[in-house]
């Protein structure tokens, strides 16, 4: 169902969703694929972020579309752990502020 690079643990009320390496351009749509599936099946979903060495806008955009999505649909999501490199990201983005980051 997923590539190497994502993985999941998942029970009736919380996925989390582990991603690890680069996720841009050429991922992004497989990291927003199970963003939104995991969400259309279970109220929480957390990305796990603390092995994300580097992520574009393509990689934000999937996340920002999870939050919308669970927004929209009376869910809760959140991000947590994110590296160094990613932290550093969302908080030139202000996105710091708009995700709940665990």
């Amino acid at each position: 169902m997923t590539e190497d690079f994502i993985h999941f643990d998942k029970n009736d009320e919380l996925c989390i969703i582990y991603v690890s390496g680069e996720v841009d351009l050429s991922n992004s749509a497989e990291v927003r694929k199970t963003i939104l599936s995991a969400l259309k099946t279970t109220p929480e979903v957390v990305v796990n972020l603390a092995h994300v060495e580097y992520i574009d806008s393509s990689g934000i955009a999937a996340m920002v579309e999870g939050l919308q999505f669970a927004n929209s649909h009376g869910k809760t999501f959140g991000l947590s752990k994110p590296s160094k490199q990613v932290r550093s990201i969302l908080e030139l983005a202000r996105l710091d502020q708009v995700f709940r980051i665990d």
